[in-house]
């Protein structure tokens, strides 16, 4: 009975003290979550952007500063005036940005001035308030503007590049659409509201038939997307020259190539009157986001889409076709393209131009990546391009820095994002992205280091249970069973009713871990060998 109740008292004190050496002190818990949140704001994909922004920008700057001439003549004597130079540099790229933000976003000067010009005149209150904000607020009109079918046509793309196909044809979907659309514009003659849609619906017609072409020679002789599309654009730029040579797209004036105005009836309305160009496209735009989202994650077409680009092979197993998903996914991004070369023919250029299409093609490839072809990063990365294309034109003209700038920034942009470990090393996040070794050595601490009163205790739990043994192992003086100083460790199962052959092998305990030595006799805890292995791993990787 004594037996008993010492085993019983014994075993209570390991796993209480078990318990106590496994909970981490309170100042580790906070540095531990402290590595979480940080480990998380390294993964996310919002710092990867901004910070691609942020030294897409200083090169930028960089630039900028080169290109100064005032810059480099103040470096000429930097040693002997330095804040000359600093001087100079500081306004010198201020004043750039400064001029983006004015023709992008807000120009507070334009603002003041109508605002003062409206005073003199001796208005007030309201008089003076909606004309500056007008003046003001025009550069916001203009990056919207210029963002609606950039938007449109990235959500096209996006739709090809989520199924799995890189879609390289957006000029020439956005060019036969805007080319469908015009002609119904100003050769066909019908009432208000029906003109206009008919005229969309061309766009969206021909948009979906020119990515069809493309879908069909994938799905039905295994020709690669990108070439094909490649080619198609082509097709289509010098389909629309020979078409602006000719009289049923010039009318009369065959002196210019470009077609006559879109009637007005087929003309998308303008939202803030005659004073600005921002139409009613701005919503298609919006409903384009919704209506990608709505596609890819709510729709069984979208989900057919998704499937086919994940695993083709696992796609056609289920009863997918990839070939016909190919041909679709191309049609549908094709028709949201030519949706967009629509919406830029009859709301903001009116009529059609050599260069109706401009960069909007390729620049909505570089938004549907920017944004994750995602809704949301869509529409965020088609405002900040069309931000960066109208506040250049007026940093060119206001500070005299080349336009070429704005395509250098927006080059690297990309070229960061596509390397998110390039950009958290070089904002020194690279080891967050990892876990810590300090984890991990601070959980190698806490395994091995089992107090000495711990380790007493659960042999005194054994060696009660169990008669003829000790801490050290069993018995191996005479034969009454009593020890001797000789006597070898090893290990005993905790059960003493097992039977002889399911002891656990040597150097295990009772629970299943392996034995540790006694800190008592002199001798550093050893670590379990399983550990040492993870761990040296880890730390390698």
């Amino acid at each position: 009975m004594s037996t008993l109740s010492e085993t019983g008292a014994a075993g209570s004190a390991p796993g209480v003290g078990a318990g106590a050496a496994d909970a981490p002190p309170p100042e580790e818990r906070a540095e531990t979550a402290l590595a979480r949140t940080l480990q998380s704001i390294a993964r996310s994909d919002l710092l990867v952007v901004v910070m691609s922004f942020v030294f897409a920008f200083l090169v930028g700057s960089v630039l900028i500063v080169i290109a100064d001439e005032e810059v480099r003549t103040t470096l000429g004597y930097f040693f002997a005036r330095p804040s000359d130079a600093l001087t100079a540099i500081w306004q010198s790229v201020t004043h750039a940005y400064g001029a983006m933000f004015r023709g992008a976003v807000f120009d507070g000067p334009g603002f003041s001035r109508v605002a003062e010009d409206v005073r003199e005149a001796g208005g007030s209150g309201t008089y003076v308030l909606f004309p500056a904000l007008a003046a003001g607020l025009r550069p916001l009109t203009e990056t919207l503007t210029v963002a609606t079918p950039l938007i449109i046509a990235a959500a096209g793309m996006a739709v090809s590049f989520r199924a799995g196909l890189f879609n390289i044809g957006g000029t020439g979907q956005l060019i036969v659409g805007a080319m469908a659309a015009g002609y119904v514009g100003f050769a066909v003659q019908l009432p208000v509201v029906l003109h206009l849609l008919v005229a969309l619906l061309a766009g969206v017609l021909a948009g979906g038939v020119w990515g069809g072409i493309a879908g069909f020679l994938k799905a039905r002789f295994g020709a690669n997307e990108v070439i094909s599309t490649i080619m198609l654009n082509w097709i289509a730029t010098y389909l629309l020259f020979f078409a602006l040579k000719t009289t049923a797209f010039t009318g009369a004036n065959q002196s210019q190539p470009t077609s006559p105005s879109v009637g007005e009836n087929a003309t998308l309305p303008l939202l803030l009157g005659g004073g600005f160009r921002l139409h009613a496209g701005l919503f298609l735009a919006a409903g384009a986001a919704v209506l990608l989202w709505w596609l890819m994650s709510r729709s069984t077409l979208g989900f057919h889409f998704r499937a086919v680009g994940s695993n083709p092979r696992a796609a056609r197993v289920a009863g997918i076709s990839p070939a016909r998903t190919a041909f679709l996914v191309l049609a549908v991004a094709g028709a949201l393209v030519g949706l967009a070369g629509a919406v830029h023919v009859l709301g903001t250029e009116r009529r059609l131009t050599e260069g109706v299409a401009g960069n909007i093609g390729f620049d909505a490839i570089t938004v549907a990546l920017l944004g994750r072809s995602g809704p949301v990063g869509i529409v965020l990365a088609g405002l900040l391009f069309a931000a960066l294309s109208t506040g250049g034109r007026f940093m060119e003209t206001n500070q005299g820095v080349p336009l070429d700038l704005v395509q250098v920034i927006q080059v690297l942009v990309v070229l960061f994002i596509a390397a998110p470990p390039l950009v958290r090393t070089l904002i020194g996040l690279r080891r967050i992205d990892h876990p810590g070794a300090g984890a991990r050595r601070a959980r190698r601490t806490r395994a091995v280091e089992v107090p000495a009163t711990v380790g007493a205790a659960a042999g005194a739990s054994t060696t009660s249970a169990i008669p003829g043994t000790t801490a050290d192992g069993p018995a191996a003086g005479g034969s009454d069973g009593s020890s001797s100083g000789g006597a070898h460790r090893a290990d005993v199962p905790v059960d003493g009713g097992a039977p002889p052959g399911d002891a656990p092998p040597t150097g295990a305990s009772g629970t299943g871990t392996h034995a540790r030595q006694d800190p008592s006799d002199g001798t550093a805890p050893a670590p379990e060998r399983g550990e040492d292995t993870t761990d040296a791993q880890e730390d390698h990787r």
